[in-house]
């Protein structure tokens, strides 16, 4: 396992490109385009950089990568999948 491995998360592979358009993804996810026998995939990957991201692809794909731009996401990545828990009250509140 390579360094980059470690600093990137991927979210969704090989995933319709509609999910990329899902605002409740965090501002840092990035929507990669390579290809893998002939055929194109979109993946969703994460990480604190973007050359983190571009450099983890490069490694994998090389001459397959195609491009990678910002998912429309617009969750601050430090909230995003927080889950909000409700609290129980008491008696008498």
């Amino acid at each position: 396992m390579g360094w980059t491995e470690l600093k990137v998360k991927v979210l969704h592979e090989k995933c319709d490109l509609e999910v990329a358009n899902q605002r409740d993804l965090p501002y840092t996810a990035f929507v990669v385009k390579y290809k893998e026998d002939g055929k194109v995939y979109f993946d969703i990957a994460l990480a604190n950089k973007q050359a983190d991201i571009f450099d983890h692809y490069w490694d994998k794909y090389r001459s397959d990568f195609v491009t990678m731009y910002q998912s429309e996401g617009r969750v601050n990545p430090k909230l995003w999948g927080a889950s909000t828990k409700s609290k129980k009250r008491g008696k008498g509140q």
